[in-house]
Formats: structure tokens, sequence, C-alpha cells
């Protein structure tokens, strides 16, 4: 198992970083330091030094993947896109790591694995776009093994309300809060988001244990453009922000996404 130091610098740039270089590395490293942060804290408590099966469900091009299996873990991401998929082949190809794409969704999880073979599964931004996120999570969990955990990423409603706020839309701000889905309209690209009550509902009702929720991109979606320019420590200054804030219950509402380490006892 790598440190946590050296673990954070591999995955620096892959936490859906690609080729970024620059002020966009920085911001991406700004929105994803708390993830990853809370990972290699977690991997370390499951893995008492050994590799992990791990599964990412909606892994997607395997941002995540790949920095986890470059740190020796056996993952598998689960997807339904086939362009994802040969992205994340590329990916792991360029990075010389062994990573296993299948092509599927949530409800597929049953038929793919055993149940409780799992000891760690990723559900980050999937809930939004399922049918029925409760019985997404649910097959989650019947892949986690007992003492084995889920970390859940979701879209926070009420940090998206004050977007919409702060880019002049007034009444659509108004519109999300009293929204069950958490939509400004129905013109609204996201189909659902979620405040912290419904994410810690939804661990409870899928028979997992949470432990408090975290902040995540509390203010990286907030600083403007402009204060990247010229100064090379800014993105620093703000990933080391973006770590304290999250230890500050008080700020979940401005951060854009939720994070929760839930346990399967």
């Amino acid at each position: 198992m790598t440190d946590r130091t050296s673990a954070t610098a591999t995955a620096g740039g892959g936490l859906g970083a690609g080729g970024s270089t620059g002020p966009a590395r920085a911001a991406n490293a700004a929105r994803t330091a708390v993830v990853w942060d809370a990972l290699v804290e977690l991997l370390s408590r499951l893995g008492h030094g050994g590799p992990l099966e791990i599964v990412d469900a909606g892994g997607g091009t395997g941002g995540v993947a790949v920095p986890l299996a470059e740190l020796g873990h056996r993952v598998t991401v689960v997807e339904p896109s086939p362009d994802s998929l040969a992205a994340l082949e590329r990916r792991a190809a360029e990075r010389d790591v062994a990573v296993r794409g299948v092509q599927g969704e949530t409800r597929d999880l049953a038929s793919m694995f055993e149940p409780g073979s799992a000891d760690l599964v990723l559900v980050h931004n999937v809930l939004e776009y399922v049918d029925e996120p409760a019985a997404a999570l649910r097959d989650v969990v019947g892949i986690t093994r007992g003492g084995g955990a889920v970390s859940l990423l979701v879209t926070n409603a009420v940090a998206g309300a004050l977007h919409r706020a702060l880019a002049g839309h007034i009444d659509e701000a108004h519109h999300l809060l009293g929204d069950p889905d958490g939509r400004w309209g129905e013109g609204d690209p996201m189909p659902r988001r979620f405040t912290r009550q419904q994410v810690l509902e939804l661990i409870g009702g899928a028979g997992l244990t949470g432990e408090s929720v975290r902040g995540v991109r509390t203010f990286a979606d907030l600083v403007p453009g402009h204060a990247w320019e010229g100064d090379a420590h800014a993105g620093q200054r703000l990933v080391e922000l973006e770590r304290s804030a999250a230890e500050y219950p008080e700020l979940i509402g401005v951060a854009t996404q939720l994070h929760v380490v839930a346990h399967r006892d």
C-alpha cells in the first residue's frame, strides 16, 4: 500500500484530469482532493496492506479507477458507454496498469459479481441519473462484503440553488429548493440532485451505516477563473482550502457535491 503522500501525488492528475496541465490541472486537483484523501484513508483501513477488490459503478473513462489500480488494487469499471470503456482501456494502457472494464449498469451488478465479493464499491455521480436511486444503491450493497464500504458522491441540491442565484436566475433557484428532485426547471440537464438529508436516508434505507457527510468543491466552483492567472501557487492554496472546508459541516450547503463513505456491517 502506498502511503498517503505518494498516493495523493500519484492521483493528482488521475481523478478526471486527463492530460490537463497548468491552471486546468490545478483546478481539477482542487475539485478532487477531498474525495481522494478520503479514499486513501479508507483503503488503508480496508486493505491492511493487501490488494482490494474494487468495483467502480459508472466509472466512465477511469479517472478514479486507474489511480486505484496504480496502488495495486484489482479494479473493475462497470460503465454503460462503450466509448467510455474504450477511453478507459487507453488510459490504463498509458499508465501501464490493468483495469477490467465491463459494459453494464447498476441493475446488472448482481449478475456480474458474486454477492459480497467487493471490498469497496464506488458510486460517484451515478445516482443522479438512474431511474430509482434507492434500488440502485441496494444493488451496490448486494455485491459489497460485510465490513466493506461504499463511496457515494452526489450533486448537492442546496449548492445548486446557490449557483443559479449567483448566475442571476433567482426564480430557478427558488424552484430548485422546492423541487423534490432538486431541479431548477424542465431545461435542467441534471435529472436529480440530493440534499444531505436525502443522502442519509438513502444510506440508511440500503442497510449501510454512514460516516459524516463531507462537502466537495466547496470553493473550487466559486473562485473566478482570473484568480488562477499569473499565480503558480494558487492551485495548491485552493487544494488546501478545500481540505480545510471539508472539515466544517457548516459549509456543506456551499459544496457542489456531497461525499459519504458508508459501511456494510
